[in-house]
This record gives structure tokens, sequence and C-alpha cells, in this order.
């Protein structure tokens, strides 16, 4: 798998990956499938133990990405960050290459299609060598969606929201009831308690900020999407 030289957020499907160098962790993006999904590898620098987010498609893509930045036999934990089909396709495969420990949501653990050894929720974490990410439960582009929070300590934090947060605005949701339920959650567990630089790693497309998206949250309010 080649690598981008610079990351900047955006992956094309079908291209190299990008990679994020922090003090501790490094961040992977690779696009997989005809979705254009989003899928993450972590890895501790000091351990080289690492974390895959979202197994979502193209298993060969996926093995190959890891064999670029780490070792399959030391992607410990994998995590799942919603049940939507797109996520999950090469989730059975993965598990099955890689022998992780899975993590998803409670209440989108029994429509994936392989039960997770664990379910997380608010206040759970997933470790990977020496770092970790926290878990934020975002009920309403599904029940158990969750976000997963790495807070760099010697930068910002870096939030990987599948497809409960994009730049421009939330993840679809079924209808009213569920949009609120996912404005209230992305404003108080996301907006008010993270800085404008914590970086937004969604499960589709490029990077965002959350500086660049608070302003428009009044917006989104109104428009009702």
């Amino acid at each position: 798998m080649d690598l981008l030289d610079q990351y900047t957020g955006h992956v094309e499907p079908g291209g190299p990956a990008a990679r994020r160098d922090l003090q501790d962790v490094s961040i992977t993006k690779v696009s997989v499938g005809p979705m254009d999904n989003n899928a993450y590898l972590l890895v501790d620098r000091a351990s080289g133990e690492a974390l895959l987010i979202d197994a979502a498609n193209e298993i060969d893509r996926l093995l190959d990405t890891v064999d670029t930045v780490a070792e399959r036999g030391r992607v410990k934990q994998l995590a799942t960050t919603h049940k939507h089909w797109d996520h999950v396709q090469s989730l059975e495969d993965a598990v099955k290459a890689l022998s992780p420990t899975t993590y998803a949501g409670e209440a989108d653990a029994p429509e994936l299609p392989v039960a997770p050894d664990r379910t997380v929720g608010d206040g759970d974490s997933v470790p990977f060598g020496g770092s970790r990410v926290e878990i934020i439960h975002l009920d309403g582009h599904t029940p158990g969606s969750i976000a997963l929070l790495y807070r760099d300590p010697a930068g910002h934090g870096h939030l990987f929201t599948g497809d409960s947060l994009f730049p421009g605005g939330p993840g679809k949701t079924a209808g009213p009831t569920e949009f609120a339920s996912l404005m209230d959650d992305l404003e108080a567990k996301v907006f008010g308690q993270l800085d404008d630089d914590t970086h937004v790693y969604p499960g589709h497309g490029d990077d965002t900020t959350l500086g660049a998206e608070r302003p428009s949250l009044p917006e989104w309010r109104e428009r009702g999407w």
C-alpha cells in the first residue's frame, strides 16, 4: 500500500493511504469499497500494538494497509462504529485474519455479522499498547453508534465519528426523534466537552475540526438534518 507524503485528511477510493504521525500514535486512513468508506488504523508507536476502526470492505486492501504500517499480529483491537452494512462487510474476514478483540456499541451489537467480544458505551475505553481511545455513545444515526476519542498528550483530540458527524452536519437519521437525539448527544458530549482544535475523522469523506463545524450548530438544528 502506498502512503501519501503529507496527511491532509483526504484519501481517494483505490488510492494510497495517508498517515498522520503523532508523538505516541500514528493514524492511518484508507478508503475502501464502492461507498468510499474510511477505515482507520491507530498504532501505538512504543509497543507496535494497533487498533483498527471499521473493517468496512476490501479485506485485502485493509490487510495491505496493516502490512504497510504495522504487523498483523499486533492488531489487537477492532472497533465497529455502528451496524450499517457498508461499515461491516469485511468484519468477519478481518476477525479471521487478525484475531483481535472486537468492540461495538451495545444497542448495535445484535445486528453485527460477528458478535463483539465486548460492548461499550459512555465512559468505556479501548486500550492498544500504552495508548487508548475513549468511547462516546451517540444515539441517532443508529441506536448504538459510537465515536472514539484519542487524546494526544502532546497535542489535540482526535475523534473518530463513524457516520454521526461529517463536515457540514450530522449523519442521516430516520426521523425527527432520532435527529434530535443525535444533535443532543453531539452538543452535550462532543461540542460541549471538546475544544475547537479537535480533529474529526468521519466514516466517509474528508476530515474536519470541531472549530470548523461549531458555528453551524444552530443551522443544523433549524434545518432538521
